[in-house]
């Protein structure tokens, strides 16, 4: 089982970390050789917290090529468009703010409850991508406002609308999806009872890893004397294998440090889930991993503190980010 495990975490690198990294650790590696070359200059360190403000999660569910309408402009009501599930029989209303400031309310079935909006059958459109960004915003304040209210919701992705029809409808098709879907979502609140969701960002500055990458290779050491020796056109040669052996070097250090951390992490949740990494604006950095972590939130403080000792590690730093309702986990 571990070594499946290890198995697993390795082609999760391959396929997500390493291909986001090989060109930033070339231009990295350029810069350190340069600097190498003509002063061999110590690089700043810079292992500060970086821990964000609570910020929207990472995706809905948007759809672009469906993305809504204006509720104003909508004739009679046929439909009943769906935030959440949340863990409780109540009929309550949470007044207006919902999208577009319309009036939201819950749908109770048994010892569930969705809660909704009326709304036209269509789906949201616009395209105004602030529009857009302001419907996605109000629904994710709608799900935490349920999620603070009821302690435990299943979020919805954006633009879900319930319709009726001639026969039935909008809110007794709602009741009946309740009803038919009963078990599985009864299963879900189990999973997500007392639970909330927290972001982990591993960040390296590369030019800190590749500087210390160099000093620890024997082999590194010795090209960059030779570098430093020769004429421009052997110099060149040389640093290019270098390069080459840094590049290596620095994947494997990917490799070894996303599962290193991955293992850190993974006893103090009780699930996660690994996203695609993104951009970092300071160009000497990259995301090593993007975690969404599942634990009760009693327990975050446990992570916090592990994260600390990853953040003390020279060339790391984190971002820790919650608790937000479970968007990733359902």
């Amino acid at each position: 089982m571990v070594a499946k495990s290890q198995d697993s975490i390795t082609e999760v690198v391959k396929a997500s970390v390493l291909p986001d990294l090989r060109k930033a650790i070339r231009e990295s590696i350029f810069q350190v050789l340069e600097d190498m070359v003509k002063e061999g200059n110590a690089l700043p360190k810079d292992t500060g917290s970086q821990t964000g403000k609570k910020q929207p999660p990472t995706d809905l569910g948007l759809r672009t090529s469906d993305i809504g309408h204006r509720t104003s402009d909508i004739g009679p009501s046929k439909g009943r468009y769906l935030y959440c599930i949340a863990d409780g029989n109540e009929s309550i209303g949470f007044g207006k703010i919902g999208i577009e400031d319309n009036e939201v309310y819950t749908i109770p079935f048994d010892d569930l409850c969705a809660v909704v909006h009326n709304c036209s059958p269509k789906a949201y459109q616009s395209e105004d991508q602030e529009i857009v960004k302001a419907w996605v915003l109000a629904h994710q304040k709608v799900v935490d406002t349920a999620w603070e209210r009821f302690g435990t919701v299943i979020p919805i992705g954006f633009d879900t609308i319930i319709k009726g029809d001639g026969v039935i409808d909008p809110e007794e098709n709602m009741r009946n999806w309740l009803r038919d879907d009963y078990k599985n979502l009864k299963g879900k609140i189990k999973k997500l009872k007392d639970k909330a969701e927290y972001g982990v960002q591993i960040i390296w500055d590369s030019k800190v890893i590749a500087e210390k990458t160099a000093e620890e290779n024997p082999e590194a050491k010795k090209l960059q004397e030779e570098i430093k020796s020769k004429p421009r056109g052997m110099a060149y040669m040389y640093r290019q294998k270098l390069e080459g052996l840094l590049k290596k070097d620095m994947e494997k250090k990917a490799d070894h440090n996303f599962k290193q951390f991955y293992e850190r992490i993974k006893p103090y949740v009780d699930d996660l889930k690994v996203d695609k990494t993104k951009k970092i604006e300071d160009k000497n950095k990259q995301m090593l991993m993007n975690l969404a972590c599942l634990l009760p939130s009693d327990q975050s403080k446990e992570l916090g503190e592990e994260l600390e000792k990853i953040e003390t590690l020279e060339g790391f730093s984190v971002r820790y980010t919650g608790p937000w309702a479970p968007y990733s986990f359902v």
